[in-house]
């Protein structure tokens, strides 16, 4: 998320504001020199503060809040087709062995997803820190390319022409699927479909303290898309 700074802002008071901290919105902000010195105009980015899943309530039938999934298509269940993979494999099958782990204590591993998560990001916002991650080990993008905001991930993978965009019933594993949450975004990844419905694998806000673990579930908030890697 950006915001552009208003006159009469601190630091201090935007990160209250946001849910975050000085020093989290300094490390995001790596232009900020002065924690209390900043100018009215300029924009600041906000790390993932709206970027997070909320588990919400279930509806009748185990659907959950926000509308029906809005890229097109549904697909046969069980027709998934082939993981996508870049060269140092597929990322689907990369986030799949971090299953049940949470985000605090993956980000802090030594090698493989974890040394690709940055460490700063906070607890409850790591949807796109994942995925991200797991993108790099997998060989999909760069580090350059790494974003800890949805939209930021979703402008990068946008100009990145080893993607390309594809409705929901063209998804494979391991494809990056962008959501609207009633809270913001979110971002996880394609896992498949189950019993007719589709599933997602991602760094999601179930533990009871509001932070992420990865996990597989089911989501029905719209979709704003899906990036297929063709490299």
């Amino acid at each position: 998320m950006s915001y552009r700074i208003k006159s009469g802002d601190t630091l201090s008071g935007i990160a209250s504001r946001y849910k975050t901290s000085v020093s989290a919105l300094m490390k995001a902000n790596p232009q900020i020199k002065n924690a209390n010195l900043i100018y009215a105009g300029k924009s600041l980015n906000i790390p993932g503060s709206r970027d997070s899943y909320d588990h919400g309530p279930t509806r009748p039938g185990g659907n959950r809040p926000g509308g029906s999934p809005s890229t097109g298509g549904t697909q046969a269940p069980g027709s998934t087709g082939t993981p996508s993979r870049g060269p140092g494999g597929s990322p689907f099958d990369i986030a799949k062995a971090q299953l049940g782990k949470n985000a605090g204590s993956l980000k802090l591993e030594k090698g493989g997803v974890g040394s690709d998560m940055e460490d700063w990001v906070p607890n409850n916002v790591n949807c796109a820190n994942f995925v991200s991650a797991c993108l790099e080990q997998a060989g999909q993008i760069k580090n350059g390319q790494h974003h800890n905001a949805v939209v930021g991930l979703q402008a990068n993978l946008d100009k990145d022409p080893n993607f390309k965009r594809v409705s929901l019933s063209q998804a494979k594993p391991g494809d990056v699927v962008s959501m609207k949450t009633p809270g913001g975004h979110h971002v996880v990844m394609f896992a498949g479909w189950k019993n007719g419905k589709p599933e997602f694998i991602g760094s999601n806000n179930i533990n009871s303290d509001g932070s992420q673990r990865i996990s597989m579930t089911q989501m029905n908030y719209p979709i704003m898309s899906i990036h297929q890697y063709r490299g």
